[in-house]
């Protein structure tokens, strides 16, 4: 496996992991799963707005996952946090490959001077709110009763890993 930019080679997977997730899980609070253009006009929003979006692929070059973060809130003074996704293949999952991504994924933010990553993570989700546990992040509150989704109330976790970010912050 290996660690990679996504390219738009790899959009129709992505597509098939989003609609897999929607439809299967609570990982998503979607209903309806997405369409092939609604997919191709996110991924060129985050090449527009100079987002990661990265890969996990196998030898044969198969995508078994991807990881990305975009803003946390749309106010200024949220510039230094950002909010990221996770998704592996379910014929994947147990391999580490989340792993995988969630730590190139917190070196990318690193990289790019974020000081707090965010995830938002249904409470069901036990496999997920370990991993980021595993990983430093910590739970720093929910919302219960947050969605609705297949019959029923779904709560919310919010975790949180604080990164060294910016040398030098900056208001504004």
């Amino acid at each position: 496996m290996r660690i990679l930019d996504c390219d738009p080679r790899h959009l129709e997977a992505i597509r098939a992991i989003f609609n897999e997730a929607i439809v299967q899980t609570t990982a998503l609070y979607e209903y309806h799963p997405r369409t092939q253009e609604a997919v191709n006009a996110w991924w060129e929003a985050k090449r527009a707005a100079g987002l990661p979006l990265l890969a996990a692929e196998d030898e044969q070059g198969r995508l078994l996952g991807f990881a990305t973060y975009g803003p946390f809130r749309a106010y200024p003074a949220y510039k230094y946090t950002v909010e990221h996704s996770v998704y592996v293949d379910a014929r994947h999952h147990g391999r580490g490959i989340g792993r995988h991504l969630l730590e190139a994924l917190i070196e990318a933010a690193q990289a790019r001077g974020c000081h707090t990553l965010i995830g938002v993570i249904d409470a069901g989700n036990a496999a997920s709110l370990a991993l980021h546990e595993k990983l430093g992040f910590q739970r720093c509150g929910g919302l219960r009763q947050a969605g609705f989704k297949f019959g029923r109330w779904l709560d919310l976790e919010f975790l949180q890993l604080l990164l060294p970010g910016p040398e030098e912050p900056v208001d504004g």
